[in-house]
């Protein structure tokens, strides 16, 4: 009985699925029939019989093309699990120029509007992708679209031949409804086949996407180390340099009062020596804001657990890793479960955290959920956005899903051979 209910369910959902196969893959060829229905109907004496149904297919053809390639894409990823990367090519920023125009890549505008508008056509047209879609959508009818119109064939010729009262026709009834049943569970499968064949990227297109996304993570990468020199160098100027600074100054001005005013020497002296351990403790922080010397020392898990100590939340630490890592891949997970920790104490007010550390088929995996507001995003400029920059070096990732209320989930995860 069980296994009755199995079938009967697997019939149900790949009858579902071979529809919506069906319907995606039709899309484009509707349009084309609609266009010659049109031309019909318009009769043969009519000048627009002709002329508005090539408008009407050289427009809504290209219009439907890429809708139809992400549905595709969708659906395949959903059934299966697979996921088939789109590689279109990415716009880039649009700049004001001092001259007060703005400049997209391609061209000068008047106004961002303009050069946006401009810069998404000059991209569109240039993409190879765009070309690959149109392709997908000529081939996915006579390939995916083929297979998966049999199940609602079948049962549309069950339906006809079953209600008539002639044996023949029965008779085609029921092998419609045998070929509907036997087909169902299996006919929506020829799409993750046809979608990967024939919608990713082809190797020129993907080794320019991957020559693209080196030069930016090359530029990220400048960009950071800037930045992280500047700051080191404001920390070290402001705090410590001052520091020492005023420290030899009371020094020498004790070492003037020593004989003339020796309280008062004392006093200075004492003084010296508070700001030297002062400064150590800042010079101690400023070197564990680079590098902690237990994440040197010990490894990731000891420094996410000294970390966890530290914060201000109740943190849980769960850890499958016995293995050390290559130290930037350390550092990077470290100072990323370090950023989502913050943040949850800063912005989402949570009052306990998780992170899990673990490993997969593909490499290292690391959660970390709160139990604060939610509402966390990746903006351009922010840390999260900076965070899956510094990830991207090691081809690492970053997804977030902080729904409004909470909880909020982060998921780094690494490629690692080890």
């Amino acid at each position: 009985m069980r296994q009755l209910r199995s079938w009967a369910a697997s019939v149900c959902t790949g009858f579902v699925r071979a529809c919506a196969v069906l319907v995606v893959s039709m899309l484009v060829p509707a349009v084309w029939a609609g266009a010659v229905a049109l031309g019909i109907w318009w009769g043969a004496g009519n000048p627009w019989s002709w002329t508005a149904p090539c408008v009407l297919v050289c427009v809504g053809t290209p219009a439907l093309s890429r809708p139809v390639c992400r549905m595709f894409r969708h659906l395949v990823a959903r059934w299966t699990t697979t996921v088939v990367p789109a590689g279109y090519q990415e716009a880039g920023p649009v700049t004001r120029m001092s001259t007060g125009y703005w400049w997209n890549g391609f061209g000068y505008e008047r106004t961002s509007r303009d050069a946006l508008l401009d810069q998404k056509w000059r991209i569109r047209l240039r993409d190879p992708a765009t070309w690959r879609d149109l392709r997908f959508t000529a081939i996915a009818p006579f390939t995916a679209g083929a297979v998966a119109v049999l199940p609602p064939a079948g049962a549309a010729t069950a339906v006809l031949g079953l209600v008539r009262p002639e044996p023949a026709a029965r008779a085609i009834g029921l092998l419609g409804l045998a070929v509907a049943l036997a087909t169902a569970p299996y006919a929506w499968r020829c799409a993750e086949p046809v979608a990967v064949r024939f919608l990713r990227a082809s190797p020129a297109m993907a080794l320019a996407h991957r020559v693209d996304e080196l030069t930016a993570q090359r530029a990220d990468t400048t960009v950071a180390q800037a930045a992280e020199i500047r700051r080191i160098e404001r920390d070290l100027h402001d705090g410590a340099q001052a520091r020492l600074v005023g420290l030899g100054l009371s020094l020498a001005t004790a070492e003037k009062l020593m004989e003339t005013d020796p309280d008062r020497a004392r006093a200075l002296l004492r003084e010296a020596r508070a700001g030297a351990a002062t400064s150590l403790t800042e010079l101690r922080e400023l070197v564990s804001g680079i590098s902690p010397p237990v994440l040197n020392e010990r490894g990731l898990l000891a420094a996410v657990r000294a970390f966890a100590l530290d914060s201000p939340l109740d943190v849980t630490v769960e850890a499958e890793l016995r293995l050390r890592l290559d130290p930037p891949i350390e550092s990077a997970l470290y100072f990323g479960i370090a950023e989502l920790v913050t943040n949850a104490v800063k912005h989402a007010r949570a009052t306990r955290a998780r992170i899990v550390v673990s490993r997969d088929a593909t490499g290292l995996v690391v959660d970390v959920e709160d139990d604060g507001r939610g509402g966390a995003a990746v903006r351009p400029g922010g840390g999260l956005a900076g965070l899956r920059r510094r990830l991207a070096v090691f081809d690492g990732t970053l997804e977030i899903t902080s729904p409004e209320g909470g909880p909020t989930r982060a998921r780094m995860r690494v490629p690692c051979g080890s």
